[in-house]
């Protein structure tokens, strides 16, 4: 028998691949949940009311005071502020603590570098199924958000018999804000996200909006244009003309400014629209400032996805700013990923990266699935390190509870897993069976046992089977060679500064996160290794395989 340049020594994965698909219907016997919503009377009793408070202006909110003036409320309660900073479609190789040096992302790095960055950090590959997961801890399949995406004039949404992450720690004693997208249903008010456990909502419903005026238009499905912005459950008109990313950035520090931290702690989704396009008529928007500063990169597209991950970049340091200055830092937990790959070409593509991984969102491929992710806090015990564990979108539910001392009903059934201490400890990897993909109706599934992966048919005809997204050794940031630097003097570093990283820590932590695979296509082009999966399954070593490339199938036939 052939061996093969992945190992050498892997004389049990046929028995392994085998005992791989004998073991898959035992992760199937819940009852697979049908997306239909039981109708429920609107006026039951106890049903959550919204506070009829005078809501600021914008330009009201634009004036508060300014982050020295605040003063700092030092949190006298005891559970810990919750902060998920919600990617939308950025790309594995997007933030350059993964490695590139096209586009740069100081703030980003640095709460990575200071916390953990999680290096297999796994989601499902669409936008609905993805939010879906992180709110309920289960896989798509178990609660019906398995198939696609909701679309404006769709009928369904995420069950109402689900218990949600914002109802849990609300329960608990939170104030629970929503910032940006919901794309969870919002065809019944029941499903709207003041009705799903957040004492706030600021933002829009559907998939994606114009990035300056706010308005969804699906040209492909002729529809209307029409504002999709609001505060709670009234349209909100004021922020027109007003950048999204810079609008959200703005309302997170009031949320955070005006937060009563001597009385709740704070759980926070900031769930941006950067970086997915926008309207189709104009789908790639960021600032002419932002966009000027990568006039390295030639492909203009591209060249206006750095200028929206630039604006991110400045985000994420602001809201880390206003924690700080609110005297709420020290008892908080921030956690930022992307919902899933990137889309470098096809459906609402914006130019993303994922290389080397293979494949892109709504695909079965590492790029589409392994999702660029990272967790900070004082409270872990461990920091500054390289996770290798692998955690997937459903964990965050369990995981978070357990950091906050939040006991979980029972009856919730999750498919997540606490994973809050071994990650806090770095402790040994504990090992996962995962369901990535499984939906006869896209005709393909995904599924990884410990180090295997299994491929099973693909998206769109196989269009996204490739390895997408390289770009071009020439085109890196001028300022490059100064990287380092830059990170030490970022917004986030300034805060976090008291025990300061060193050069030497970040060229360590980079290096260990970056990903690469030797480009030997006259090895894995050849007969035995290829992947078809339109014709027959595939599977991988994905420990030592991250890149998808040596099919073992053939070499280790059932």
């Amino acid at each position: 028998m052939q061996s093969h340049p992945v190992d050498r020594q892997f004389s049990c994965t046929g028995l392994y691949f085998l005992l791989l698909l004998l073991l898959l219907p035992a992760l199937f016997n819940r009852h697979h949940h049908v997306a239909t919503v039981t109708a429920i009377n609107t006026e039951t009793a106890g049903e959550h009311q919204q506070q009829q408070t005078t809501q600021p202006t914008l330009q009201q909110q634009q004036q508060h005071e300014k982050p020295e003036e605040q003063q700092s409320q030092p949190q006298n309660n005891s559970k810990p502020n919750i902060i998920i900073i919600l990617i939308d479609d950025m790309g594995f190789n997007d933030v350059s603590y993964h490695g590139s040096n096209q586009i740069l992302t100081p703030n980003i790095d640095a709460l990575a570098y200071n916390g953990i960055i999680l290096n297999r950090h796994y989601v499902p590959n669409l936008c609905t199924p993805s939010r879906a997961t992180l709110l309920t801890g289960k896989y798509p399949i178990h609660t019906g958000m398995q198939q696609s995406v909701i679309i404006n004039d769709q009928p369904w949404g995420l069950p109402l018999q689900e218990q949600l992450l914002p109802e849990i720690l609300r329960d608990a004693g939170y104030a629970t804000n929503l910032i940006g997208k919901w794309h969870l249903g919002f065809w019944r008010k029941e499903l709207t996200p003041t009705m799903r456990g957040f004492d706030h909502h600021f933002g829009y419903y559907s998939g994606y909006i114009d990035y300056y005026n706010h308005t969804n238009h699906m040209l492909n499905r002729n529809y209307s244009a029409g504002l999709d912005f609001r505060r709670d459950l009234s349209p909100w008109p004021e922020a027109d003309g007003l950048y999204a990313t810079d609008v959200f950035t703005q309302e997170a520090e009031r949320v955070i400014y005006q937060h009563d931290a001597a009385a709740k702690p704070l759980f926070l989704l900031m769930s941006h629209l950067a970086v997915h396009t926008g309207n189709e008529n104009n789908p790639m928007q960021a600032p002419e400032e932002e966009v000027e500063k990568f006039s390295h990169i030639s492909d203009k597209k591209r060249r206006t996805y750095a200028g929206m991950i630039s604006r991110l970049d400045d985000s994420v340091g602001r809201v880390v700013r206003a924690l700080s200055n609110k005297g709420m830092l020290n008892n908080s937990i921030v956690l930022l990923y992307s919902d899933n790959g990137a889309p470098t070409v096809g459906i609402h593509s914006n130019a993303g990266s994922n290389y080397p991984f293979r494949g892109q969102k709504e695909s079965p491929w590492e790029g589409g699935l392994r999702s660029a992710g990272l967790i900070w806090s004082p409270l872990l015990q461990k920091q500054r390190y390289v996770s290798n564990q692998v955690v997937h979108a459903i964990d965050w539910l369990p995981t978070l509870a357990s950091a906050a001392g939040v006991p979980l009903p029972p009856k919730l059934q999750l498919d997540g897993v606490n994973l809050w201490r071994v990650l806090s400890e770095n402790g040994a990897p504990q090992p996962r069976r995962l369901i990535h993909v499984l939906d006869d109706s896209v005709g393909y599934s995904a599924y990884t046992r410990g180090a295997l992966k299994y491929v099973n048919g693909s998206s769109f005809n196989g269009q996204y089977d490739g390895w997408l997204g390289d770009l071009p050794a020439d085109e890196q940031d001028p300022t490059a060679p100064y990287y380092v630097q830059q990170v030490l003097s970022s917004e986030v570093q300034h805060v976090l500064g008291s025990d300061a990283l060193s050069v030497e820590q970040v060229e360590s932590l980079r290096a260990q996160a970056t990903h690469s695979c030797p480009d030997n296509k006259e090895d894995y082009t050849q007969d035995v290794y290829r992947c078809e999966p339109l014709l027959e399954p595939c599977f991988f070593d994905i420990e030592k395989d991250p890149c998808e490339r040596y099919n073992l199938a053939k070499l280790y036939p059932l």
